[in-house]
């Protein structure tokens, strides 16, 4: 049986997000701040996931299962420790984009392109669209500070590359499949995702990866 290295890449991407937030939780404890973290953007992470894994219940593949357990309970677990905590770190003088401009984009364009008019097609669809830009309350905080730790700026890479690496599969199994059948909500989001990160990605090459301080230039 032959390797596919592009299923490999969606698998691997997958882990990546897996990873980003086991950095985030790490940066967290070991710190004991999660100074540099958007509270808007968790929220929003953890609304992604309710919204996606409603199947949960009926999720038979263990794969799967363990992923949406995995994804919701830590989330809920970064959220206890930024609102509870480690509350003092929270600063949210800098977390001040406006979150209900991405959660109108989401909702409305869940509701106008859905695959199907049904409650577990619309809010996986808000799931797939909200998670395209969850980042920018981030980035936003980012660009205030004008810098980042190390270790937050892995956090945010490792979340950006995940989606990224879908990218590949998606173009395999559109030339692959007799149907050519493309998932066009999950690959317009997923390149919209990337083109957002696409700036983060660029200064973490050329600055953190070359053992240098992520810093935004002047």
């Amino acid at each position: 049986m032959s390797l596919n290295v592009f299923r490999v890449l969606g698998n691997t991407g997958d882990l990546s997000h897996l990873a980003s937030i086991f950095i985030l939780l790490h940066k967290i404890q070991q710190l004991k701040s999660c100074s540099g973290i958007s509270f808007k953007s968790q929220v929003l992470y953890l609304l992604v996931y309710i919204t996606r894994y409603l199947d949960l219940p009926w999720t038979t593949s263990p794969y799967n299962f363990i992923f949406k357990v995995l994804f919701i309970s830590s989330e809920l677990y970064i959220i206890y420790l930024m609102a509870r905590a480690y509350k003092p770190t929270n600063d949210p003088n800098l977390d001040t984009f406006h979150v209900e401009f991405l959660l109108g984009f989401a909702a409305l364009l869940a509701l106008l392109f859905p695959y199907k008019y049904t409650i577990l097609e619309v809010f996986w669809a808000f799931s797939i669209w909200l998670e395209s830009v969850a980042i920018l309350p981030q980035l936003f905080m980012l660009q205030r500070t004008g810098e980042a730790e190390a270790i937050t700026a892995h956090y945010i890479a490792a979340l950006g590359l995940y989606r990224a690496l879908y990218i590949p599969n998606w173009i395999y199994r559109y030339f692959s499949e007799p149907t050519h059948k493309v998932d066009t909500i999950a690959v317009t989001a997923g390149i919209l995702q990337t083109i957002l990160y696409s700036d983060f990605f660029w200064i973490y090459y050329t600055k953190v990866m070359r053992g240098e301080k992520f810093k935004l230039p002047v």
